[in-house]
């Protein structure tokens, strides 16, 4: 199969100078590549280098195909149209000129007379179908305008989709939409996505590093489970390297007792007599060469069976670092934590954005509210939170609640995380906020970061820390769209501690793999 782009020796830096990933060889061709790797790790410089936007450190970059890119936040001019957001303003224009008779012969030598029917069909495959070409693109939702850019690059009949994280701000159904374009596409494909949904529909999985790349052949369920195996062999390592260290100490201990006996012995027979001097001379002699063999032996096998344990902790360190638990809620079983009974909400002047909602939690219940943007969950949840009044309707919240939002937004980008813990719980000493934060894995000097300096997965947990370790534990967590700004190995880790929570959850998420992991039990559907 020809490649599309090579890779051969790349190195990329950030500008501070650390590095990203260096000597990295790799090629991409006709198949679909999921691209992923904890957030930092260098994915987004990686699709940037390869649309020339960055020059490598170091390496070479060889491009042999025609690229359509979706960059990650896709976010058109004031006055562009979605023919702009298409990126098909011109060509379109040409075909109207030539329609309307006023055409020049530039335009007709230019035209593509298959582009309107291409579009047409992209715009489909995108449930956009019918969209008009001239309406302004700010009118458009953040998904709507993922889509369209989506469909302007389908149209243009591309060989290589370059996909920065294409369902990010996407609904349910949206999402499936841009699943099933991917699953058609004939072409290649590079995709960073944190969504499993999508990376599902790939050939094969890349897993991006500072030591380089792992290529996992098959779609996102093959790729979790040579993970998944590869972290039982390292556990297994693991075991394997403690018992060879005991045995090794074992081993050496015995040696250096048999040593001293042997010579107690030869003291108390040249002390007797036994021997003559000469053979007693070279028999020390002798037994100091032995020895001296011995301990170096010795030493050499502790010091290589406490490498290999070093080695093994060192990868199932880097394999469960991220895992952390979060602290019991108190929530009695019977306790109703949240009802709401024909719950409404409009903002004055505008129409309805809730109506008629009824729900009622009682103990360590898990509920998502599910449906299209636009449909009124962060409405909801917002209601549940207490920090919307509803217009219509009776809503008792029975419990203590915290509420994260999608960007986290109690933390303050210049603060320190002790800071930011200690503002959000006046009464905490500076003690108990860095044994709290270290809980949730910030030990030390991460307890000193600037809150600007984390990445999403460090933010959401950050937030969790600063709101579930309070003097009075919430025992409704209400979260919205937490996995968003999370890469997978950061999800795995959320997904894993809101699995052990006692308190009760109230969920707005399109990640139904998140959903069914953290153990949602129904699902109020709006829209």
């Amino acid at each position: 199969m020809p490649s599309f782009v090579t890779l051969d020796g790349l190195t990329a830096r950030t500008p501070d100078g650390r590095a990203l990933f260096e000597s990295l060889t790799l090629s991409f061709g006709a198949e679909r590549t999921g691209l992923v790797g904890r957030n930092g790790v260098g994915k987004t410089t990686l699709l940037r280098l390869i649309c020339g936007d960055l020059a490598p450190g170091a390496g070479t970059i060889a491009v042999r195909a025609r690229l359509g890119v979706l960059r990650q936040a896709v976010q058109p001019d004031p006055d562009a149209r979605v023919a702009d957001l298409l990126g098909l303003a011109e060509p379109l224009a040409r075909l109207r000129r030539i329609a309307e008779g006023v055409g020049t012969d530039d335009d007709l030598e230019a035209v593509d007379w298959g582009l309107q029917a291409r579009l047409d069909a992209a715009l489909a495959q995108v449930g956009l179908a019918g969209i008009a070409v001239e309406r302004a693109a700010a009118s458009l939702s953040g998904g709507q305008v993922t889509r369209a850019a989506l469909a302007g690059l389908l149209a243009g009949e591309p060989d290589l989709l370059i996909l920065d994280e294409p369902t990010n701000n996407l609904d349910a159904e949206a999402r499936g939409l841009v699943a099933e374009v991917l699953e058609r596409w004939r072409g290649g494909a590079i995709v960073v996505s944190h969504d499993r949904g999508l990376l599902r529909k790939m050939d094969r999985i890349v897993e991006l590093n500072t030591l380089g790349a792992r290529i996992y052949g098959g779609n996102y369920d093959l790729y979790s489970e040579r993970k998944a195996g590869e972290e039982a062999a390292a556990a297994h390592a693991l075991a394997d390297a403690e018992r060879a260290q005991a045995r090794v100490f074992r081993e050496t201990q015995l040696a250096t007792e048999r040593k001293a006996r042997r010579d107690a012995a030869g003291r108390r027979g040249r002390a007797r007599g036994d021997a003559p001097k000469l053979f007693l001379d070279a028999q020390a002699e002798r037994a100091e060469v032995s020895a001296g063999r011995e301990n170096r032996l010795a030493e050499r096998q502790r010091n290589e069976a406490a490498a290999e344990l070093a080695g093994a902790q060192a990868k199932v360190e880097r394999l469960r670092k991220l895992a952390f638990e979060l602290p019991s809620s108190g929530l009695a079983q019977g306790r109703t934590v949240l009802t709401m009974q024909d719950a409404g909400f409009a903002y004055p002047g505008r129409p309805q954005t809730l109506n008629g909602v009824s729900l009622k939690m009682v103990g360590p219940e898990r509920v998502a509210v599910c449906g299209p943007n636009g449909a009124g969950k962060t409405t909801l949840i917002r209601i549940a939170a207490g920090d919307l009044t509803p217009t219509a309707g009776r809503v008792v919240i029975g419990a203590p609640v915290a509420f994260l939002d999608q960007e986290t937004a109690l933390l303050r980008q210049e603060e320190t995380l002790t800071a930011a813990f200690r503002r959000l719980n006046p009464r905490a000493s500076e003690n108990r906020a860095r044994a709290a934060l270290a809980r949730f894995l910030f030990r030390n000097t991460a307890a000193d970061k600037r809150v600007g300096e984390l990445s999403g997965g460090e933010r959401l947990r950050a937030a969790l820390a600063c709101v579930l370790m309070a003097d009075q534990p919430p025992q409704l967590l209400i979260l919205d769209e937490p996995t968003n700004h999370l890469d997978l190995d950061s999800i795995a880790a959320v997904e894993g501690a809101l699995r052990g929570y006692d308190g009760a959850l109230l969920v707005v998420s399109h990640d139904r793999d998140f959903l069914q992991a953290i153990g949602v039990e129904r699902e109020v559907a709006l829209g």
